[in-house]
């Protein structure tokens, strides 16, 4: 297994080195214009440089800090409507029309409308990722608790298990992995949404940091942020696995 592993690593690296190699070569040569594609020595140069700086990582901080206050009042928020449809099913009746409205309405397009509301600051941000965050991990909520065996439920409550103790013990756990479905995917669209509302307007942030570097046509720092905003993604999927597998590890 260790073997496997390291053999498909360094297959990767390899892969990786050469599409690097291959774009410095066609930049230096002029196959690619550098001024629109940019270059990997390029974007080394530039990461090494932010990397030294304070307003890199305050930056950072700022983005971080909007994208986990969006996705934990949107995940919870999220999971308390969840439990109040799959309690009360009237009640999702007579709010569905409203919740698909404004779940197929593109949310990014009321980034000005936030920012008016909210300012510039982190304000606007939360609320763009939060209403993006929201209904996903409302879905995945009410679709892992009802996609739970009824079976399981009957035998407990036959049993004399509570309300309560069958939620905990039967119905939550069995609802998780689709939870956390709901959850990985959430914390995605929270960074999505928190980085294109920075792009629109903000007082700092990696995505105003990108808006900046393409007006000035900085296309080394673009592709800089843009990876750095990529290897945030896979973190953050990379960490929501192992927290499933470590609350899973019953299965």
């Amino acid at each position: 297994m260790k073997a496997s592993r390291l053999r498909w690593g360094l297959l990767h690296l390899v892969f990786i080195a050469m599409v690097l190699g291959l774009a410095e070569v066609a930049a230096k040569r002029g196959w690619l214009d550098p001024t629109f594609f940019g270059q990997p020595s390029g974007v080394a140069r530039y990461l090494w440089h932010a990397l030294g700086t304070a307003k890199f990582w305050s930056d950072l901080g700022w983005t971080l800090a909007a994208v986990g206050a969006s996705f934990l009042l949107g995940s919870v928020a999220a999971f308390a409507v969840g439990l109040a449809f799959v309690r009360w099913p009237q009640v999702e009746r007579f709010a569905d029309p409203y919740f698909n409205a404004m779940n197929v309405m593109p949310r990014i397009a009321l980034a000005p409308l936030f920012i008016l509301w909210f300012g510039i600051g982190l304000g606007s941000k939360i609320a763009v990722g939060c209403s993006l965050t929201f209904f996903i991990v409302l879905s995945a909520t009410v679709a892992g608790i009802r996609g739970v065996s009824q079976d399981h439920v009957t035998l407990c409550r036959t049993l004399g298990a509570s309300a309560v103790t069958t939620f905990f013990e039967v119905t939550l756990p069995g609802a998780v992995p689709v939870i956390f479905s709901g959850l990985r995917l959430g914390l995605i669209y929270a960074l999505l949404g928190v980085v294109g509302t920075e792009i629109i307007a903000s007082e700092k942030g990696l995505g105003q940091t990108l808006a900046y570097l393409g007006s000035t046509f900085d296309i080394n720092g673009v592709m800089a942020l843009l990876l750095v905003l990529a290897l945030l993604g896979v973190g953050i999927v990379r960490f929501m696995t192992w927290l499933e597998k470590r609350l899973l590890h019953w299965q």
